[in-house]
């Protein structure tokens, strides 16, 4: 409803601005009239102009429909609706959509952007609690805007008993989970106990350093 508000009258102007084509209520009046002869006129009067009634109506749906996939480009693309950004965000947050900024890291800073997101969920399997834990790959959301799914990567699993010790070391904490066969495992939201979302950020020069790096330095300190 608010949409037409903005776009009819919008086209309307244009209509008249650019083309020379104005709306005629008297058309309309005698379209609603009990009077056959107001009735016959009317409808001669839109017969001539079916043509550009159809091109009206045919733009119109295309640019509600380009308009505001062009408004959501920019302000994703420019990061308007990033907390903090101005006095503007509440105008512009897509407060309907909560689970994109938690499963994008939308909020972030430009340069603290995550360059992998990791989900971990309590699912119960077989009367059992199993934690899942793995790369987020993708997300959709159902038509109220609530999570439905979330696509997983890299998938492993573990009982959730198997907890680790205060004295355990990395290797311990992986080898008390199990790899999950396939390229993508599918969770539903509505099957997870609890979900835990953790943003890591890459370190790039530990990563671009070579592995040969060590062994040359060692080298050439004898």
């Amino acid at each position: 409803m608010l949409w037409n508000c903005v776009f009819h009258p919008l086209w309307l102007l244009g209509s008249a601005v650019l083309f020379g084509h104005v709306l005629q209520p008297l058309l309309l009046l005698e379209l609603l009239s009990s009077d056959p002869a107001s009735q016959a006129r009317a409808i001669e009067g839109i017969a001539r102009q079916f043509s550009w009634i159809c091109a009206y109506f045919l733009s119109l749906y295309a640019g509600a429909w380009v308009v505001p996939n062009c408004f959501r480009l920019a302000i994703t693309r420019f990061r308007l609706d990033r907390s903090g950004a101005g006095w503007f965000v509440p105008w512009l947050r897509f407060n309907q959509a909560p689970w994109y900024y938690l499963l994008t890291g939308a909020d972030f800073d430009q340069d603290q952007q995550p360059d992998l997101i990791a989900v971990s969920a309590i699912v119960n399997v077989a009367g059992q609690a199993v934690l899942f834990t793995g790369i987020l790959d993708d997300f959709f959301v159902d038509a109220s805007g609530s999570l439905d799914r979330l696509i997983l990567s890299q998938v492993m699993r573990r009982p959730l008993v198997a907890d680790k010790e205060d004295s355990s070391t990395v290797a311990d904490d992986l080898a008390r989970f199990y790899g999950v066969d396939g390229d993508y495992f599918v969770l539903r939201y509505s099957e997870a106990i609890t979900l835990n979302i953790e943003y890591i950020k890459v370190d790039m020069d530990v990563a671009d350093t070579p592995a040969t790096a060590p062994a040359t330095a060692a080298a050439s300190s004898t």
